[in-house]
């Protein structure tokens, strides 16, 4: 064996992680060796099982096994570099400024080799030999070498810190048991080392375990990144092919004005035309008339005068040019084109709201109702899916949750992140409330829903009245009555969204909001109003619409 490893270099045996010659050599699937400890440490700070020479990823953690010939072979090599070590050592042993010198050693102070912690001295090869071979001395504890040995010694009574006192958290001697701390917990210095050392390593543990975290945390971030940019690329190309399409549609509803202008205008130029084609005709008639006329006047002939001016009267008469006119109107020209550019808008809008409605939808949470909120006047369906005013005033618990005086109710669940969105039916009902508050909100006596108080609602009263409870408030026009109501919420985002469902229209939406606690859905189905509005409040399934 010493032969074979004569006949191979030592850098055929250094582990290319710690560098060094091998220490329990593995060899994993891909072929290649490490120490065993290299490469689990490099495993466990890793997000990969991968092979640090050639890179090869493994689905799962490699099982390593010890190569006991490559082993054996390593600490030929090991033993072989120690030995040329020591014979190098022993020419420059003598002790360097920053290196600790023996103790023992007079004259030239040789570097030492081992730290003697009960004899609180430091030895060079020559005068460590004894606590290497005497039997006495081989039960003392070795160090490496370090300085200051007197700090570990008991200041107050000059004797070895050998022992470690739990009630003042501090190393003592044998003589401060019996005089100092006689009534504290003491345990051996080893005790305590090898208890702080598996806490450290408990905590290095912890601490790896929350770097890994940390980086699975920047993976999540980096893959968010990679999906908002694609995101942001695809509404880009959704709002670059949308407003191409607006851009066309108002390019060609100009172009159609145009048109429709000249057209008017050619209409009238050749209108314009025929009556003066016409007025000249005329004119000439009239000219012949007048010189038949003239020349009539002129005659002295009384029969021949008279008879020629009835033939005069039977002339056709001229046509009455007092009402003729060739000016055109342009009025309502460029109305009409703005409302059908309104009319191919409102198209286009509806199909953005659609597409958004859609996406929104997916965020569909399990609302239900909960009873430790709900207003004693109200009444809850078994499945907690319906809210109605009741008759009779129920005698429920007055626990802190529940609303005292208005008639309303939050759902259980609560969202700190991220988006939801749930839909409720308001058909049949001439008032409501709905949307979301934070958990802080005031129960008790007089609520006043807004945004301020931490209330992101709108309500419909004396059923044709919408308005979104905002700063101020915001009287709402909308086209039609909407029957089921969406909410959406995206908490990072500060946005809450209103949605007619059935008409797929956006109805209105709180923006720039400050989510700081929980937010739960919130509801009101309001009072009677005399039988008026008795329909409940209904949380639907969602389904895409």
């Amino acid at each position: 064996m010493a032969a074979a490893s004569n006949q191979l270099s030592e850098d055929q045996f250094l582990c290319s992680i710690c560098l060094d010659v091998f220490t329990d050599p593995v060899s994993i699937p891909c072929g290649h060796n490490f120490c065993k400890n290299c490469i689990n440490e490099h495993w466990n700070t890793s997000d990969r099982y991968l092979c640090p020479m050639c890179k090869k990823v493994f689905n799962t953690r490699p099982e390593l096994h010890v190569n006991t010939l490559f082993s054996e072979m390593a600490v030929q090599v090991r033993q072989s570099a120690q030995q040329k070590t020591s014979s190098s050592s022993s020419e420059q042993q003598v002790s360097k400024p920053g290196e600790v010198p023996c103790d023992v050693c007079t004259g030239t102070k040789l570097k030492a080799l081992k730290s003697c912690l009960v004899c609180l001295a430091s030895y060079c090869e020559t005068h460590l030999e004894p606590h290497l071979t005497k039997s006495g001395l081989k039960r003392h504890q070795l160090i490496d070498p370090v300085e200051n040995l007197e700090e570990r010694m008991c200041t107050k009574h000059d004797k070895p810190l050998e022992l470690f006192c739990k009630t003042d958290q501090t190393c003592v001697c044998m003589l401060c048991l019996v005089l100092d701390h006689k009534t504290h917990e003491f345990v051996p210095l080893k005790e305590e080392y090898e208890r702080k050392k598996a806490e450290l390593g408990k905590t290095e543990t912890e601490i790896q375990q929350m770097i890994q975290k940390r980086r699975l945390k920047i993976q999540e971030i980096k893959h968010s990144v990679d999906l908002s940019e694609e995101d942001a690329d695809r509404e880009i190309a959704e709002g670059v092919q949308v407003f191409t399409a607006l851009k066309e549609s108002v390019e060609r509803g100009q172009a159609n004005l145009i048109d429709t202008i000249k057209e008017k205008q050619k209409t009238t130029e050749k209108q314009a035309e025929d009556f003066i084609k016409e007025l000249e005709q005329e004119i000439s008639e009239l000219t012949k008339r007048r010189t038949e006329v003239e020349q009539l006047s002129r005659c002295e002939d009384q029969l021949h005068l008279l008879q020629s001016v009835q033939s005069l009267k039977a002339a056709p008469p001229t046509k009455d040019w007092t009402e003729v006119s060739v000016r055109p109107s342009y009025e309502g020209t460029v109305m009409k084109a703005v409302a059908q550019l309104e009319e191919t808008l409102s198209k286009e809008m509806k199909k953005l709201v659609t597409a958004e409605l859609k996406r929104v939808q997916q965020y569909a949470v399990d609302v239900t109702l909960d009873p430790d909120t709900v207003h004693p006047d109200l009444i809850l369906s078994d499945d907690g899916k319906q809210v109605c005013l009741g008759k009779v005033k129920k005698n429920l618990p007055d626990n802190p949750e529940r609303f005292s005086d208005c008639v309303c109710v939050l759902g259980k669940q609560s969202f700190s992140s991220g988006r939801f969105y749930f839909e409720v039916q308001v058909k049949g009902k001439t008032d409501w409330d709905l949307g979301v508050a934070r958990e802080s909100i005031n129960r008790k006596g007089g609520i006043a829903l807004s945004p301020e108080d931490g209330y992101w609602t709108i309500w419909l009263r004396h059923g044709n009245e919408y308005k979104a409870l905002d700063v101020p408030r915001v009287l709402l026009s909308l086209k039609s009555r909407p029957q089921k109501v969406g909410v959406f919420v995206d908490y990072e985002e500060g946005l809450v969204s209103f949605y007619d469902v059935d008409a797929a229209a956006l109805i209105y939406s709180f923006t720039g909001c400050c989510f700081t606690e929980k937010l739960f859905p919130y509801f009101s189905p309001y009072v009677n109003n005399g039988g008026k509005n008795s329909a409940p409040l209904i949380i639907s399934p969602v389904g895409v619409n």
